[in-house]
């Protein structure tokens, strides 16, 4: 069957069905272009049609990109790539220009090439969809859109306006598209939509694209326009202070807008194929789409999961310690519809965790992004107590009280006893064995790990932590409600610090060596940005707060005493130390740390740190690579170790979870397009000049003997 269903009706309207074979939605693959081919053959091959309708037979109007074949795009292809897209978007090319009206009727979400398909018709209507989203994400993925998008963005909305869609990768729904002009009309049925679809090719015989009318003016003027020119005079160098030179492709598209916003349509439409090229055959794209796509997939559909247990709902979820964890977790629980007991040591601690849902409520329905209806009903979700009685018939209960070994022991004993029978007890440690603190459980059967991340509300990892006894039933469970919230799992075994917070720590302490090897904490903080990392690891010790850090470092020395094991002192130590106990500097929460926080003013780093300051000649190259081996080593380690269990949940949970730079695709897959070998003799030198936490993993070498992945 072809992926385009060719039907002529009785007013020689050629209706053109999207139906991709063999998948879920439509996407540009080799079946779509074969298709076009033959579509465009028989519409040159007929003089008599009156218009042309694209339509789709699939729940949504068109997916995009067929990611699968894109990530097999390499360099030595390029000239056979390039040609390929050449070739399909002159055939949609004729489609726009024969003169004859062309019309989108989209009946659901049209994104990437979807988007770049309807936006080389002529006149677009949507139905009235509130789930429905149109815009071009490929950014995201470390691309362009190289199927006309980029170019008639630009000549339908101006420069200035198309930037945030094709920089940014926004994607909008059906009112924000039509108040754009990018979608004409809009329709309440699929019959509706069809009808207006004819109506408006019988009323417009002869037509096209406004851009190719003569004398048509891109809206804001051409890049030699002074105010458009004056905005390109700088808009470089923002973008560059924004991605750090680590994401070619928000460079490539401003590029390809810029220069194509000069030329005609048809040598614009070739600028975006090459760099179109460019992008899909580097190694960041492949980085990028191994991760936010088919490894979020997997993720998504279960890969983590025990297979052979039903899926699972929670109804009533208790949450122990209603401070900024416990607080976060009832507003992302409560807000998916979900029943909340959120319990404190006094109702007043209480009602405090639940004004927090209330404060991001507020501030949704003041957006216009929620009613206020909607908002009194989530909060009507969550009950603020101090009783532990209220917990009876919780099918789910998470302790989320403060890092200590003695109080989450006392919480999980008091609550446990209110579980609904077939519940499951979870606690929201970050760095305690989940194995230790099962030891409280009636059941350690039902006992696991489910370590959310700061704050609950923006952040959509959970490392759900297995203990030595937890089920495969609590952990499905576990697995289930996450997903059940809208968020995303990675699933990994016990070991103190777990996978993120042991590597996060790694991050951290690197910056910490560094100052206290005299380099100075601007540059420190700078290599880490151009490394990919979000923020400096001065200005996140800071988030998490040095008490805290020093306090995780007691215990785990005290632990691994208790195991006849040893934890030497380092530099990272003695700089907390020193902070501290010599400085009275405890980070942000308290007013002061590495950095000032001028009350109305912006954060600056403090110039006490000169105390560490002397002549340090490091590169930047070397501190970017000391930055992403230590992390990807040590995530490596977790591998080995059977901390984590896959690849893709260590690729995943490095990004989401600590912020690993995503241009790599995360901790595992840097070491991948590093190249195995070049990784494991840039480790061996890393040891020799730093010491011990740069070892190369067995498994990195016995990799490199195979010629295998990661």
């Amino acid at each position: 069957m072809s992926a385009i269903q060719f039907e002529k009706n009785a007013d020689n309207i050629v209706i053109l069905t999207l139906d991709s074979p063999n998948q879920s939605a439509n996407t540009m693959n080799a079946d779509f272009r074969a298709a076009l081919a033959e579509t465009v053959d028989k519409l040159q091959a007929d003089g008599n049609i009156a218009g042309i309708i694209f339509r789709s037979n699939k729940k949504t109007f068109f997916a995009g990109g067929d990611l699968d074949e894109l990530i097999q795009a390499t360099p030595e292809h390029a000239t056979e790539f390039f040609n390929m897209i050449e070739e399909m978007k002159a055939k949609l090319r004729y489609i726009e220009t024969r003169g004859i009206p062309v019309v989108a009727a989209l009946n659901g979400t049209a994104l990437g090439g979807g988007w770049e398909l309807a936006l080389g018709c002529h006149y677009r209507i949507a139905l009235n969809n509130a789930k429905a989203k149109f815009g071009l994400p490929e950014v995201t993925l470390g691309l362009l859109p190289g199927g006309g998008g980029i170019v008639r963005m630009v000549r339908l909305l101006g420069l200035q306006n198309a930037f945030p869609l094709l920089m940014e990768g926004k994607q909008i729904g059906v009112e924000k598209a039509k108040s754009l002009g990018l979608i004409q009309d809009t329709a309440d049925s699929l019959e509706e939509l069809m009808d207006k679809a004819i109506a408006w090719v019988k009323a417009n015989p002869k037509s096209q694209q406004p851009y190719d009318v003569k004398g048509y003016k891109i809206p804001g003027g051409t890049p030699s326009t002074p105010t458009v020119a004056q905005m390109l005079a700088i808009a470089p160098a923002m973008l560059r202070d924004k991605t750090k030179g680590c994401y070619p492709a928000p460079e490539a598209i401003m590029s390809a807008a810029v220069e194509g916003a000069q030329v005609d349509v048809d040598t614009a439409l070739t600028i975006e194929s090459r760099y179109f090229t460019y992008l899909a055959t580097g190694q960041i794209s492949k980085n990028m789409i191994g991760t936010f796509w088919h490894g979020l997939n997997a993720i998504k559909s279960g890969a983590s999961r025990p297979k052979d247990v039903a899926k699972w709902q929670a109804t009533k979820v208790g949450i122990l310690g209603a401070g900024m964890m416990g607080a976060g977790i009832a507003y992302a629980t409560a807000s998916k519809g979900i029943a909340v007991v959120l319990k404190d040591v006094s109702v007043e601690a209480a009602e405090k965790g639940k004004a927090y849902s209330q404060k991001l409520l507020d501030k949704k329905v003041a957006q216009g992004r929620l009613s206020a209806e909607k908002r009194d009903q989530v909060l009507g979700l969550i009950h603020a107590t101090a009783d532990a009685a209220d917990l009876q018939g919780c099918d789910l209960i998470i302790e989320a009280v403060f890092e200590n070994v003695e109080l989450k022991a006392k919480v999980t004993r008091e609550a446990e006893a209110y579980l609904a029978e077939s519940g499951i007890f979870a606690s929201n440690t970050s760095t305690l064995p989940i194995s230790g603190l099962a030891n409280a459980s009636q059941d350690q059967a039902k006992f696991i790990g489910l370590h959310f991340f700061s704050p609950v509300d923006k952040m959509q990892l959970v490392e759900i932590i297995k203990g030595k006894n937890t089920s495969a039933e609590t952990l499905a469970k576990a697995f289930d409600f996450v997903q059940q919230i809208g968020k995303t799992p990675i699933v990994v075994n016990d070991s103190r610090g777990f996978f993120t917070s042991r590597v996060f720590g790694t991050f951290v302490q690197e910056g910490l060596r560094l100052l206290s090897e005299g380099v100075h904490p601007a540059r420190i903080e700078m290599a880490a940005l151009k490394a990919g990392m979000p923020v400096g690891p001065l200005a996140i010790q800071d988030e998490v707060s040095l008490i805290l850090s020093e306090h995780v470092a007691t215990e785990t020395r005290k632990a691994l005493q208790a195991e006849g094991k040893d934890l030497p002192r380092s530099g990272a130590d003695d700089v907390i130390q020193t902070m501290i106990h010599e400085f009275g500097r405890k980070g942000k929460a308290a007013g002061a740390g590495f950095y000032e926080y001028p009350e109305g003013g912006k954060k600056h780093l403090w110039d006490g740190l000169s105390k560490w300051q002397k002549d340090n000649a490091i590169s930047e190259q070397e501190m970017i690579d000391r930055f992403l081996f230590v992390q990807s080593l040590d995530t490596l380690r977790c591998l080995e170790e059977g901390v984590l269990e896959s690849t893709v949940d260590g690729n995943v949970g490095s990004i989401f979870g600590i912020g690993f730079a995503p241009w790599t695709g995360g901790a595992l897959q840097f070491l991948n397009q590093y190249g195995l070998e070049k990784a494991l003799l840039r480790a061996n030198t890393l040891e020799a000049k730093y010491g011990e936490r740069f070892k190369a993993p067995q498994l990195l070498k016995d990799k490199v003997a195979k010629a295998e992945k990661i």
